[in-house]
């Protein structure tokens, strides 16, 4: 027998169900075992969540193992209390002595080792924890001042490998020479910014640009033989995974637009202007930054 079709929930409606399922089965369900055992469905969840593991911080519940992503609080105080047992910034082979966890999910979050003291400083101050990791964030401080005053960019605990990248002064993505910029985005402004230059040649009219959410309305070719258009609601990001960082609601939006789509899960239609790029110019691949 199929599953009955499930009617809309709120917000509060699904967590219910997902407090109430880990209460009988004594652990945070699966988002498999939590739509086999009650009638929240798959789109509910993208719905008013976005992804299953955000449902789950929402209910304060936490899944580990079995491929589910440690939280970002969790990494963090992982790495911090490491930061103050050293009283400095880790190298990885030291985070991987001390820590609880190893050093790839914060690696897969942020992209390279030498970028997590940044983003996790900035992530101090987003939360409000100045005072209770002051100490930390003093450490963060000090490492990121004695990189400037060397010029570059490093990674704790080794040499850097190729060339040094200078902090003082701003870098270029690829070269993408058949389009009206010469170099891809490094931003999401870039992102807007290459799309409007692009965009009738990939099917869009843009109709409008906006500061709230989502930033753009345009038409969409949809029909070419019959010249069919509709009318979408488009949200840019640099890299697709950032929608669901700024907390956007997937519902109120159409598709994403994107220079690097990372976001396999993503429940929306993604746009990845790199690879559109790569088909107007004749070309197999636009180089990765």
């Amino acid at each position: 027998m199929g599953r009955p079709f499930s009617r809309a929930m709120s917000r509060q409606e699904v967590m219910s169900a997902i407090m109430e399922c880990a209460g009988k089965l004594g652990h945070a369900p699966s988002q498999a075992e939590l739509i086999k055992t009650t009638t929240v469905s798959q789109r509910q969840i993208v719905k008013h969540f976005g992804t299953y593991t955000r449902a789950l911080r929402a209910c304060n519940l936490e899944r580990h193992g079995g491929g589910n992503k440690l939280s970002l609080e969790a990494l963090f105080r992982d790495w911090a209390v490491v930061v103050r047992t050293l009283k400095k910034v880790p190298s990885r082979s030291e985070f991987e002595l001390l820590a609880k966890h190893s050093d790839t999910p914060l690696k897969t979050r942020f992209g390279r080792w030498g970028l997590v003291p940044s983003y996790l400083r900035r992530y101090i101050v987003e939360q409000g924890w100045t005072e209770e990791w002051k100490d930390v964030l003093e450490i963060i401080e000090e490492h990121e001042r004695k990189d400037q005053s060397i010029g570059w960019e490093s990674t704790p605990g080794c040499e850097p490998k190729g060339p040094r990248v200078m902090i003082d002064r701003p870098q270029y993505g690829p070269l993408i020479r058949p389009c009206p910029v010469l170099h891809g985005p490094m931003n999401e402004s870039g992102v807007i910014y290459l799309f409007g230059t692009m965009s009738e040649r990939m099917g869009f009219v843009v109709l409008r640009i906006q500061t709230e959410f989502p930033d753009c309305e345009a038409l969409r070719l949809v029909d070419v033989e019959e010249d069919r258009w509709q009318r979408v609601r488009v949200e840019f990001e640099y890299e697709s995974r950032n929608f669901l960082r700024h907390m956007h609601e997937a519902s109120e939006c159409d598709l994403i637009v994107c220079w690097k789509h990372n976001w396999p899960e993503c429940p929306l239609e993604v746009v990845e202007l790199r690879k559109e790029i790569a088909k107007i110019a004749g070309i197999a691949k636009i180089a990765e930054i």
